[in-house]
């Protein structure tokens, strides 16, 4: 399509490009395009009453990195909009608009929203979660993955169901969120060290169909093996035993790619 990025640098965005991402009425089609969005601009084209403090502060931060950004946008618009009578109206106008950004900012507001409990935390985030854009897909993990941290017997619990959803998008969620390590994100010392916790959502998806979670349970079970090589090794032998199938190959490949190069 005319005028979006032709390179994999911000510079490669043609100025017709940036000014309709900043402008929010298109959604990004690549990362750096989500990098190169002006959270100042957007801001004040999405939330124009949100006032020119709050845009201000946004611009000063224009430095940062992404993920910091989100979560300031999403503090800045709870703090300037959102009282307890307007929380929910404010979510359903974010979530709904046709910028990617500001449905992330959607998901960050989820994750900053006070005195919600986790399965709250988590039927808010659920749309969000299955998106049809990569990047709102990654936020909302983002967003709510602290209080999974927080609350990980009860997480576990909730998110096993979503292992059973028709969505791919859903399915990915349950693994991603909750990976040991993962990216762009802190780890959870519990999952390093007792990754079978985890087994009620990892079972039921060795063997899913979408290679969008078949990716994902992969790179569970590797940041699973920098801790513990050994239960990853055993769980893909058992795996590969019960479930002979490509895709459990596939999951099991990718699982063990790191002891594999350890060991070559």
């Amino acid at each position: 399509m005319s005028g979006r990025a032709s390179g994999k640098r911000i510079a490669d965005i043609a100025p017709s490009r940036l000014a309709l991402l900043n402008a929010g009425t298109v959604e990004a089609t690549t990362l750096t395009e989500c990098l190169a969005v002006d959270f100042a601009a957007l801001m004040a084209a999405a939330l124009p009453e949100i006032g020119e403090e709050a845009i201000g502060t946004m611009r000063q931060t224009s430095t940062d990195g992404i993920s910091r950004r989100m979560a300031l946008a999403a503090h800045l618009i709870r703090q300037a909009l959102v009282d307890e009578h307007q929380g929910a109206s404010m979510l359903d106008r974010l979530r709904q608009h046709p910028s990617d950004t500001v449905r992330g900012w959607a998901c960050f507001l989820v994750g900053a929203t006070p005195d919600h409990t986790l399965h709250q935390r988590l039927q808010l985030i659920r749309p969000l979660a299955d998106d049809m854009h990569f990047g709102v897909r990654e936020w909302a993990w983002m967003a709510v993955r602290p209080h999974i941290a927080r609350d990980l017997e009860s997480a576990i619990r909730e998110l096993a169901a979503w292992t059973h959803a028709p969505s791919e998008r859903l399915r990915r969620f349950a693994c991603e969120a909750t990976r040991p390590r993962g990216v762009w994100c802190a780890h959870i010392a519990t999952l390093r060290q007792c990754p079978e916790q985890a087994l009620p959502i990892l079972e039921p998806l060795r063997a899913d169909p979408a290679p969008y979670v078949q990716d994902s349970l992969g790179n569970w079970l590797n940041d699973a093996s920098k801790d513990r090589p050994d239960w990853v090794q055993d769980l893909c032998d058992r795996w590969s035993s019960q479930s002979p199938t490509p895709q459990t190959q596939r999951i099991c490949r990718r699982a063990l790619r790191s002891l594999t190069r350890k060991a070559s």
